[in-house]
């Protein structure tokens, strides 16, 4: 991934019109939760079978915020009427994904350097741009959580 597209997915909309997004994130503008630290952890994958789909950093710290910052969201989406996210929340920073969408054998990878802990202090409304070089993301809407 380019380091301007890393983030912690809170909640993936799909294909909604603007209106939505816009009442959404009205919504949630409401109903801040305040910011948190987050501190990365360890390397995790998402797999399809024995092939690595994507690579992402854990959080040592900030899971449970983001966690219940995901719950806020959620419910706000279940107001607009958008259908529930099957999958659990698993806060995460995804570092890269695979080309092919059946995944792809993990190469060897170099222990992580040091990172130091950040403040969340945005939740940014997205919307993806998808290209042969990969996705580029456009802020639609800026949340200030402090």
């Amino acid at each position: 991934m380019p380091p301007a597209n890393l983030h912690i997915t809170i909640r993936f909309l799909g294909g909604v019109d603007s209106e939505l997004v816009d009442r959404l994130a009205d919504q949630l503008a409401a109903t801040r939760g305040g910011g948190f630290e987050v501190e990365i952890g360890e390397l995790g994958t998402f797999k399809r079978g024995r092939l690595v789909r994507v690579v992402w950093l854990g959080m040592r710290s900030g899971a449970e915020a983001a966690t219940q910052l995901a719950s806020r969201v959620e419910a706000a989406c279940a107001a607009a009427g958008l259908p529930p996210e099957a999958r659990t929340f698993q806060p995460h920073l995804t570092l890269a994904r695979a080309r092919s969408r059946d995944g792809d054998a993990l190469p060897s990878l170099p222990d992580l350097p040091p990172l130091a802990a950040w403040r969340a202090q945005e939740l940014v409304l997205y919307q993806s741009h998808l290209g042969r070089a990969g996705a580029v993301y456009e802020p639609l809407r800026v949340l200030r959580l402090d």
